[in-house]
C-alpha cells in the first residue's frame, strides 16, 4: 500500500508540472525545424550535433527526475507565469523566484555568449525550446487561483483527473496519433498568410494570446467528453502550430547572421 501511495503521488506531481507532455512538445519543437533560418539552424546543428529540437523539447521535463535541488526547486518556476484576470504581464511581473520570461532571459544571454560553456548553451537551447512550448499551453499562463487548472478537477470519459492535464496529454493522447503523423497533419495546414500572422519572437505576445484562451477554457460541466474535444481540440491545433513557427521565429531572432545586422551609427 505504501508503494502504491507513493507511486499515485508520483504520477500527480508529475501531471502537475508537465506542459503539452512528450507529444504535444515534440511536435512543438519538429513543426520548429522547418522555420529555422540558415544561421539558426548551423547554431543548433553545432550545439545538438545529432539532436533535434523535437528530441530536445522534452528534455527539461525528463531532467526533473533529477533529485539535485537545481531541478527540484530552482527551476521548477520556469515552466509557467502568473497573470491574473483583468491584469498583463507587463502589470504583474515575475515573482522573486523567477518565471518563464526570466528563464527565457537568462538562457538567452547564455545561448548567445560565444565563450559560455557548451554544456551551458546546450540546455539554454533545450530550456527555450521547451519554455516557448510551454508559454502557449494556456494554462501554463496561470490566473493565480488554482495552479493552472490543477486545483479545477474534472472528469474526462470517466477519468477522474484535473483539466491542466486534459490539456497537456488527454485530449491529444486521444487522437492515438504519434508526434510525426500529427506533426505532418499540422504543417499542411500552415498557410503563408498564418506564417506572417505568427512569425512573432515576442513573448509577451504569446502571453497574452494564452491568457485569452484561458478564461474561456474552463467548463460549467466538469464531466468532459468529445463535446469538449470538439470544442478545443482546433485551439490546441493551433496553439502547437503558433508555438512551432514562434520556437524557430525566437531562435531566427538570437542568431541573426553579422551581415544582415544593419550598420552602426556614424558619431556626430
Amino acid at each position: 500500500m505504501r508503494l502504491f501511495m507513493l507511486l499515485l503521488v508520483g504520477l500527480l506531481y508529475s501531471q502537475q508540472l508537465l506542459a503539452w507532455d512528450k507529444t504535444g512538445h515534440r511536435v512543438i519543437g519538429e513543426i520548429a525545424e522547418h522555420y529555422l533560418s540558415a544561421s539558426a539552424r548551423l547554431t543548433v546543428a553545432e550545439l545538438l550535433t545529432d539532436e533535434g529540437l523535437a528530441e530536445a523539447s522534452t528534455w527539461a521535463d525528463f531532467m526533473r527526475s533529477n533529485q539535485d535541488e537545481f531541478w527540484q526547486k530552482t527551476a521548477t518556476p520556469w515552466h509557467y507565469v502568473t497573470v491574473p484576470r483583468g491584469t498583463s504581464y507587463a502589470a504583474t511581473g515575475a515573482p522573486l523566484q523567477g518565471d518563464a520570461i526570466t528563464a527565457l532571459q537568462r538562457f538567452s544571454a547564455t545561448l548567445t555568449d560565444a565563450e559560455a560553456e557548451l554544456e551551458d548553451r546546450q540546455l539554454a537551447l533545450r530550456f527555450i525550446v521547451h519554455i516557448v512550448g510551454d508559454l502557449h499551453q494556456p494554462l501554463h499562463v496561470g490566473n493565480g487561483e488554482d495552479k493552472g487548472g490543477n486545483d479545477f478537477d474534472v472528469v474526462y470519459f470517466d477519468q477522474s483527473t484535473n483539466l491542466h492535464w486534459v490539456w497537456d496529454s488527454l485530449i491529444i493522447d486521444n487522437e492515438k496519433l504519434s508526434f510525426s503523423e500529427k506533426t505532418a497533419w499540422l504543417l499542411e495546414k500552415i498557410s503563408a498568410a498564418d506564417f506572417r500572422a505568427w512569425n512573432n519572437p515576442d513573448p509577451l505576445v504569446w502571453i497574452a494570446e494564452s491568457a485569452d484562451w484561458r478564461d474561456q477554457l474552463y467548463p460549467a460541466d466538469i464531466r468532459l467528453k468529445w463535446n469538449y474535444d470538439y470544442q478545443w481540440l482546433p485551439v490546441i491545433n493551433q496553439r502547437l502550430s503558433q508555438a512551432g513557427v514562434r520556437v524557430a521565429a525566437y531562435l531566427n531572432t538570437l542568431f541573426v547572421p553579422v551581415a544582415a545586422m544593419p550598420p552602426p551609427v556614424a558619431a556626430e
